[in-house]
């Protein structure tokens, strides 16, 4: 089995807030350790903007088993049964389409392979 070629960029291509579409997955991909050869992969669902009404213009992400479970963020039960992430949109350095999160991934595959990125 070959894989499509692609091209890649050595920096990573998150979201931004205006991407995002209300009940769409989307992947987080974060590092566990300090070289980033150890990357944690999550989806999750984008719910909405300033769910809380407190103004902040804050993005609400959901875990996607609960969500696809049935499970809503409402004011009164403030999202029970369900992982909420909260974040700012200057904060969303680590969220991804599923395209750009495998860039990422790949990314870490060659530096794990003792290859070099640069942004040449």
């Amino acid at each position: 089995m070959r894989f499509e070629a692609r091209e890649l960029v050595p920096w990573a291509e998150p979201l931004t807030s205006s991407e995002l579409q209300e009940g769409v997955t989307y992947f987080t991909v974060t590092f566990v350790d300090e070289k980033g050869l150890v990357p944690e992969m999550r989806p999750v669902v984008f719910v909405g903007i300033d769910l809380a009404n407190d103004g902040q213009g804050q993005l609400y992400f959901q875990d996607y088993d609960s969500y696809h479970q049935g499970v809503r963020y409402s004011a009164p039960l403030a999202g029970e049964g369900g992982t909420f992430n909260v974040f700012l949109p200057a904060d969303l350095g680590f969220v991804f389409d599923y395209e750009h999160a495998l860039d990422v991934l790949l990314r870490c595959s060659l530096q794990r392979r003792g290859f070099r990125l640069t942004d040449e």
